[in-house]
């Protein structure tokens, strides 16, 4: 699950979340991760994301980043219960071709008290 700081008071209704997963991806495998990411992109929408993609660092050509949307915090919370064995499969498929552990973050909408 993923992790929130001591002093940040978050709702379950907080949102929207933007959430972003770095990865390295070795050369070889990079159209194969691409093709992979696609169909994972068409789970995170199946699982509540509104938006999502995947983007290229111009600087580093190994890194990649996707990027997804999902309206609150809860409905993040429910992603990571709904995943299947087929979903699974396809994390260990896309780990394989990337070296180290993909970065995750979380990141909340901010707006000014009233």
């Amino acid at each position: 699950m993923p992790a929130i700081a001591d002093d940040l008071e978050l709702e379950l209704e907080s949102g929207p979340v933007l959430v972003t997963v770095e990865y390295r991806v070795n050369r070889e495998h990079v159209s194969d991760f691409l093709k992979a990411m696609n169909r994972c992109g068409r789970i995170r929408r199946r699982d509540g994301a509104s938006r999502w993609g995947i983007y290229r660092d111009t600087e580093h050509p190994d890194q990649f980043v996707e990027t997804f949307i999902v309206h609150s915090w809860v409905e993040h919370l429910r992603q990571h219960e709904r995943v299947t064995r087929a979903d699974r499969a396809l994390e260990e498929r896309i780990s394989s071709y990337t070296s180290g552990e993909p970065k995750v973050r979380h990141l909340i909408y901010a707006t000014a008290a009233v």
